[in-house]
């Protein structure tokens, strides 16, 4: 797999070809993660525009600005008193950029009175009209603090001017998140965050934040300070957006029916992506796509699918590749060792072009009979000498970040890596079931904006999402066949990936969908990292509050986010699936 997992060369080529050619000085980057690969870059300098916005500062290579533009003064809106509107801003005269839709409006929150005496603290809005938005949630200034006690909202839906019932919000989203004390949780910018909530489009709120009753003389918990409500507008969708049908429906794949909620449109195939790369790319769009390069071309809205045969024999093209390109290096070296000896008299040439062929082979992992590759600590069979089978599932189809039409912009400019793959923490998103599979990227982009821009996040947490008709999409940025580093598990983030799928599944369960394309997914996944979803994996935590920094504890491979933190994540009826999760994916692997 170094073939899937180490084609830095290639993918510098592609995102070199979109990017400017002089930095601005502005340009930051941050000390790497413990147990990184890569350092994230600290947020880009940012320059105040004549229409009273911070725009960030001009992009860098691949660069990504990672500081809010905010404007007091939303064109078409005249905000309230300490509103603030986090946009993307408008392009420079003359760009060529197109602009992103979505914006976030962030509202502080007031004291409400309480007829009571010695009721608990609480802080809300009245009813009150606001600019659109499709997704709420409430952060406040300290990342330390908890919120103990309880998030109520209702919003006026669009459409029909009809306010909603109170629905309540997850105040526990601590257990998300970078693990301790690494560069993206001292950004600076991090802040206390409830989960997001998907309400649909919506231009009324009303929000009540109410601290827990004291308990038994004991004074009643304080409401953590600076607490606002931020309302999240995802935008239309921009050009490149897949309408997703589910596996099974339009795509040709096999999967279950999900019934008729399909997205509507059938799935954006070779040609239309063929289309859409007539239009360029930004710096931003090349490099979150050029770490596909082996799988996908760049700029494509997804990832085709492929059977488990297709999937060894591409794993064996790439490969075969990467053997070819090394013995090209071995001839150079033979000739440059060669012509050295000839120029210096001295009988080193030969002898020096075989240590290099034999230090440089020993490197690089044989290609197996039935088409597969696979690290070479992995390849040695019994005494014997057999080669081990590969247990790799069939690759699914997966919806690119241009697929869902992610601002590039808005997260940070490198990719975080982490070194391995040995688990994988299946989560609920907490942001309620009211959405149809149409409005997945929607709620893709929301939840991104409120990851990056309210939560303070590098970029979106996860490392893949699945929705309700088991469309399966790519998370944060680096390369879905490698290992990035995410922030969806504190204190495991390091050696696993993070899997979301989109609803609540506290009491509700989950589609029979979403759990065939998780177990299809690590299928897949693990398997490049020659890992049995039904098997222990053995990490070390980073901290939280289950087990301690440094604390090495044996999990599922395929594990629940309560694995790893004391939390009600991912639901308990979705946790009562992975045991089906795990073992369709060891079937799917051939095991």
């Amino acid at each position: 797999m170094r073939a899937l997992l180490a084609s830095a060369i290639g993918v510098a080529c592609s995102a070199a070809l979109a990017l400017p050619l002089s930095p601005p000085a502005s340009a930051a980057h941050a000390t790497p993660a413990p147990g990184t690969a890569s350092a994230p870059s600290a947020p880009s300098a940012t320059s105040t525009t004549s229409a009273g916005s911070t725009a960030p500062a001009g992009p860098t290579a691949a660069a990504v600005s990672t500081a809010p533009a905010v404007s007091t003064a939303p064109a078409g809106s005249a905000p309230r008193a300490g509103t603030t509107e986090r946009a993307r801003s408008a392009p420079r005269a003359g760009s060529a950029e197109p602009s992103v839709p979505g914006s976030t409006q962030s509202v502080p929150l007031e004291p409400l009175t309480s007829d009571r005496a010695g009721a608990p603290a609480t802080q809300g809005l009245l009813k009150r009209d606001v600019r659109p938005f499709s997704l709420v949630g409430v952060v406040w200034d300290d990342p330390a603090a908890e919120l103990h006690g309880s998030v109520q909202v209702r919003t006026r839906a669009t459409s029909t001017a009809t306010w909603s019932d109170w629905q309540e919000v997850d105040t526990h989203n601590d257990a998300h998140g970078a693990d301790p004390d690494t560069a993206e949780s001292r950004r600076g910018t991090v802040r206390g965050s409830t989960a997001p909530l998907w309400v649909g489009d919506s231009d009324g709120v009303e929000v009540r934040v109410r601290a827990e009753a004291s308990r038994s003389g004991t004074p009643a918990p304080a409401l953590p300070r600076g607490l606002r409500i931020e309302l999240v507008d995802p935008g239309a969708d921009p050009a490149g957006v897949v309408s997703s049908p589910a596996p099974g429906k339009g795509t040709g794949a096999p999967g279950a029916d999900t019934g008729p909620d399909t997205g509507g449109v059938a799935s954006t195939g070779a040609d239309a992506d063929a289309d859409r790369g007539a239009t360029a790319l930004t710096a931003e769009e090349s490099a979150a796509s050029a770490v596909n390069a082996e799988l996908t071309t760049l700029g494509a809205s997804e990832i085709r699918e492929l059977t488990r045969a297709e999937t060894l024999a591409s794993l064996a093209d790439s490969e075969a590749t990467e053997a070819t390109g090394a013995t090209g290096a071995e001839e150079s070296a033979e000739e440059s060792a060669e012509e050295t000896a000839e120029e210096s008299d001295e009988e080193i040439g030969e002898e020096t072009a075989e240590e290099t062929v034999e230090a440089f082979g020993e490197q690089i992992a044989g290609i197996l009979s039935d088409g597969i590759t696979v690290a070479a600590a992995d390849m040695a069979g019994p005494a014997s000498g057999t080669r081990a089978k590969p247990y790799i599932g069939p690759r699914p189809r997966i919806v690119t970040r241009k697929g869902w039409g992610a601002d590039e912009k808005l997260r940070e400019r490198d990719f975080v890596y982490t070194k391995s793959v040995q688990a994988a923490f299946v989560h609920h998103s907490a942001t309620g079931n009211n959405y149809t599979c149409a409005q997945a990227p929607s709620v893709l982009r929301s939840i991104y904006r409120y990851h990056v821009q309210s939560s303070g996040w590098r970029d979106f947490g996860y490392n893949f999402a699945v929705d309700k008709c088991g469309n399966i999409y790519e998370g944060r940025a680096g390369g879905v066949a490698k290992a990035v580093l995410g922030a969806h598990t504190m204190g495991f983030n390091t050696n696993s990936m993070g899997i979301a799928v989109l609803g609540s599944f506290g009491s509700s369960a989950p589609p029979a969908a979403a759990v065939s394309s998780v177990a299809k997914l690590t299928a897949w996944k693990l398997g490049l990292y020659s890992k049995d979803p039904r098997g222990k994996s053995t990490l070390v935590s980073g901290g939280g509050n289950k087990y301690k920094k440094g604390t090495k504890v044996k999990l599922n491979t395929i594990s629940g986010h309560r694995d790893g933190f004391t939390t009600e994540c991912p639901g308990a009826k979705l946790y009562g699936k992975l045991g089906t999760a795990r073992t369709s994916a060891a079937k799917l692997q051939g095991r």
